[in-house]
């Protein structure tokens, strides 16, 4: 008996495009994943006005807008301005925000953005302390210039910065694009805000002497195996 091979061939496709790949496949299922993904994410702002926000009264705060793209735009005041959520049903931890921000003019911070941990709340910091430092206030008391968290970052005036916080049982994690800003054990700090940023709580986008802008802003409530990797 003569054994016979038999290929089956598609008019128009190589061989090799014929042949179904492990890489297509997984390709497919990285792509399932990611709609999955995407779908449980909530807006903070819904594009048109600032429903479930406030202006945060800090003295002397400059006026908030949304811009007709959508663009929150938080004006440069005496010192602070900025924009306090009304809403009481955030979470407090296992949870992560994503958003865009961007300096527009001034040398100063362009996000304070103060979010809950626990029963407490602490800010991630992008360019302060005279337009570079970046970090997390505060920590035991330390504010983001003078705790672990402190960095140097060059910020250009115009451009959008991805910022993602994300906030577990165990650990809050900042990054900055795709660099890591910080990386915090709960369990070692006590965690809370600087006095003037109380107003902020439990969340809010803040600037100092500073125009600054946020978009895309989004929160979701992370699946059990999320929370325990940490990533």
């Amino acid at each position: 008996m003569v054994a016979v091979t038999l290929y089956f061939h598609c008019p128009g496709l190589t061989a090799q495009e014929n042949a179904p790949t492990a890489k297509s496949d997984a390709a497919s299922a990285s792509s399932e994943k990611q709609k999955e993904k995407d779908s449980d994410w909530k807006p903070l702002f819904n594009g048109r006005d600032l429903k479930n926000w406030k202006l945060t009264n800090f003295g002397g705060e400059g006026e908030v807008k949304v811009s007709p793209k959508g663009e929150i735009i938080i004006h440069e005041g005496v010192d602070l301005s900025g924009i306090t959520t009304t809403r009481k049903d955030l979470p407090t931890t296992n949870y992560e925000v994503e958003f865009e921000a961007q300096r527009t003019m001034g040398t100063d911070f362009f996000v304070g953005y103060t979010f809950p941990v626990g029963e407490s709340a602490c800010s991630l910091v992008l360019g302060g302390w005279g337009g570079g430092v970046c970090g997390i206030s505060s920590l035991d008391f330390m504010d983001a210039s003078e705790n672990e968290t402190t960095s140097y970052q060059n910020f250009t005036r115009g451009k959008w910065y991805k910022v993602r916080v994300r906030v577990t049982d165990s650990h809050i994690k900042a990054w900055l694009d795709k660099r890591t800003l910080a990386d915090v054990d709960r369990s070692i700090y006590k965690i809370d805000v600087r006095f003037e940023m109380e107003v902020s709580k439990p969340m809010g986008f803040a600037t100092y002497q500073t125009v600054g802008k946020i978009r895309n802003a989004r929160i979701r409530t992370l699946k059990p195996h999320e929370a325990r990797s940490g990533d």
